[in-house]
């Protein structure tokens, strides 16, 4: 079984993220949605309207899991039995960026990580360019799954 995982905070899942998953499946048997947990950063939602915003979004798909973790990526994916790591690129920075991890990651393992680029649609939206827009009020819907959504 080819299975993947895709990290990241996701603070909130974006239709970036919604894109890359959906387009991942066509690629590998399984992936797991790893919410990465980090106790020296802020969240502006916490772990469980993340993992609910993620869960609603893919509750019909059953080859796409949601799980937490936190220290080493690499660590994980040896945890869960994962022998890739999906990410996605918007641009040049996040290819410059990614690429170092991956090949941090290669050397400490044998994770192989697979890249797709960010539909051209999406390729402007970020996590923190969403919480931006929500900070000030702004309508957000049009940038994430339609689970993503304030408290009343």
């Amino acid at each position: 079984m080819k299975r993947a995982i895709f990290p990241g905070s996701f603070d909130p899942i974006t239709l970036g993220h919604f894109d890359i998953i959906n387009r991942g499946l066509t690629l590998f048997d399984e992936i797991i949605i790893a919410i990465g947990v980090n106790a020296e950063k802020s969240y502006m939602f916490n772990i469980e309207e993340r993992n609910n915003f993620i869960t609603e979004a893919f509750k019909d798909q059953a080859q796409v899991k949601i799980m937490t973790y936190s220290g080493l990526t690499i660590d994980f994916c040896r945890e869960v039995n994962a022998d890739y790591i999906l990410r996605g690129l918007r641009n040049s920075g996040d290819f410059e960026f990614e690429k170092a991890i991956a090949h941090t990651n290669r050397k400490l393992s044998e994770i192989e990580t697979v890249f797709l680029l960010t539909s051209s649609s999406y390729s402007y939206i970020s996590s923190s360019i969403v919480r931006d827009v929500i900070r000030n009020g702004g309508d957000f819907t049009s940038l994430v799954p339609p689970t993503v959504h304030l408290k009343p």
